[in-house]
């Protein structure tokens, strides 16, 4: 079992890197979800290759407007 540290940190279980691919040193990205899950990715080259494929830019709403709206939710 894991605990948040005061600054905020989590020490992940060795065992659940190993499954990962997490090394020391590697760079990830942390996600949560609307029902407070979050989620720990491992960065890898390309791996967003083509993500937002067919997705168009929304010019009526701000990075912040966005961001708001997904936390209020």
């Amino acid at each position: 079992m894991s605990k948040v540290s005061s600054k905020r940190q989590i020490t992940l279980p060795i065992d659940l890197c190993i499954l990962a691919g997490i090394e020391p040193g590697d760079e990830v990205s942390v996600f949560v979800d609307r029902q407070g899950i979050l989620s720990v990715v491992k960065k890898t080259s390309g791996s967003a290759k083509g993500f937002l494929r067919g997705k168009r830019e929304v010019k009526a709403m701000s990075d912040e407007s966005s961001l708001k709206s997904i936390i209020q939710s």
